[in-house]
């Protein structure tokens, strides 16, 4: 049988997608449906939750960062061994960069690449009628993009139901779902979004109480009657790019691995390395070595390279500044071999750690800056770098795609030189970023995939700490 796929999408952020895909996850598995799921945009906190629920690699589709062989590899990834695909949207629908067309990071761009089917939730608290008018726009605004049905989040009272419900059917879409509102709790937030996943000692009587009311309040037969197979040819696209994949294990657009054995730091301080650049490193022949420097151990010796990814070190400066084995550790190792860090592996990397408090923890110093939480300001969107020397990121030239999602500031730059040359999504030039040293690097910026091209030379900019 076909793996079908459907994706769960919104008009906007805190509509309630994450709340639904987790649903249906967790109704579907309990009937024995095998399910995987895909997260568009970049994002690590939800598919931790997908991971959670699927017992699978929680993946993402970046249609901007991620060319159409890498996207193929990782959709045909999610869909091995399983029999639906529930792919979550990130913001709304339709939402991303101006251009290019089809590759603006919007969710619609997957849904238009792949055929997959939206089940449009709509957060209908303070409206009556007016639903139906958004449903229709959706449902006529992109032709490519089919809606397949709706799913009422956050319905008041049964009049209301009948009223927006009405309102859905005159625009000639299927009620899938009403979900009442209702006291309870909720997953709880922090500053980058919901809690982790990992860190949830009741998320299994969570998900299990979710998938009672999905039994209860959505139409699950209707819903999966809607998903549609995907395409068989996903992975001979990758291949009719890519050659013979047996001889290249890497879709055109993975990041290499960054060595033979990566010793990657993994807990509640260090949690955010993508899902697809482990599986492209693991099939190329890379082995990933996990520490805990919220356990105070250090990077295993026989490892040749060391990654420290983002996660929440602002919440554990405390703990990682009194981990002196992770420390003298990680020292040792840097004296022959690369360390890299990605934001908060970036941030443990300097000398000092300002906490939300404004208490200064002394860090690694394998790098000269200082950050601080306590003087917040958000850094949000999406990235292009280019490498300005040799690094476990690629030559000096190479262009890589991602992302940065910070509140984190730098107090002082240090005197390391910088990463990388620094451009927005839409081609502002933000100038260098990051810090090196020796073997040791890292910068704020999160990558995903290499890069089309290099971007053109730019001239000299002084390097001012920014990242």
């Amino acid at each position: 049988m076909s793996v079908r796929a459907i994706m769960v999408a919104a008009p906007r952020s805190g509509g309630g997608k994450t709340t639904v895909t987790l649903a249906l996850l967790a109704a579907f598995r309990r009937r024995g449906i095998r399910v995987g799921a895909a997260k568009t945009g970049p994002d690590y906190i939800d598919p931790a939750f997908h991971a959670a629920l699927t017992g699978r690699p929680g993946l993402n589709l970046d249609s901007w960062c991620m060319n159409p062989a890498l996207l193929a590899a990782t959709l045909e990834a999610a869909r091995q061994d399983v029999d639906l695909v529930v792919v979550e949207s990130a913001m709304g629908l339709f939402d991303g960069l101006v251009t290019p067309e089809g590759a603006r990071g919007a969710p619609s761009d997957i849904a238009s690449c792949f055929n997959i089917p939206v089940l449009l939730v709509l957060d209908v608290s303070g409206q009556g009628q007016t639903v139906g008018a958004v449903a229709h726009g959706f449902a006529t605004w992109q032709p490519e993009v089919q809606v397949a049905g709706v799913v009422l989040n956050r319905v008041a009272s049964p009049r209301h139901a009948r009223l927006t419900e009405e309102a859905i059917r005159a625009a000639a879409l299927p009620v899938c779902g009403t979900l009442l509102r209702q006291p309870g709790t909720p997953l709880p937030e922090r500053h980058l979004g919901l809690v982790q996943a990992r860190e949830h000692h009741g998320l299994t009587d969570w998900l299990e109480d979710l998938a009672d009311k999905a039994e209860r309040e959505l139409n699950l037969d209707a819903i999966l009657a809607t998903a549609r197979p995907l395409p068989d040819t996903l992975l001979q696209a990758e291949n009719s790019q890519n050659g013979n994949r047996q001889a290249a294990p890497l879709p055109p657009g993975a990041l290499p691995p960054p060595g033979q054995r990566i010793a990657l730091a993994d807990d509640a301080a260090f949690s955010f390395l993508y899902g697809h650049l482990a599986l492209f490193w693991r099939r190329a022949g890379a082995e990933i070595v996990p520490f805990s420097p919220l356990a105070d151990e250090a990077p295993d010796p026989s490892c040749d390279v060391c990654w420290l990814p983002g996660g929440y070190p602002e919440l554990h400066a405390g703990k990682l500044a009194a981990a002196e084995q992770f420390r003298r550790g990680l020292a040792t190792f840097a004296t022959t071999r690369p360390v890299h860090g990605e934001c908060g592996g970036f941030m443990v990397l300097g000398e000092a750690l300002e906490d939300a408090q404004g208490t200064h923890h002394r860090m690694t110093g394998l790098l000269g800056h200082v950050t601080s939480f306590a003087r917040r300001k958000l850094n949000l969107g999406y990235r292009e770098a280019t490498l300005l020397a040799p690094s476990v990121l690629g030559q000096a030239g190479t262009t890589l795609r991602g992302h940065e999602f910070h509140y984190a500031t730098v107090l002082e730059a240090g005197a390391d030189a910088p990463l990388a040359q620094l451009r927005a999504g839409d081609g502002t030039d933000l100038g260098p970023c990051g810090g090196r040293r020796g073997g040791v690097s890292g910068s704020f910026f999160h990558v995903l995939a290499c890069g089309p091209a290099a971007l053109p030379p730019h001239p000299a900019v002084p390097h001012t700490g920014s990242a």
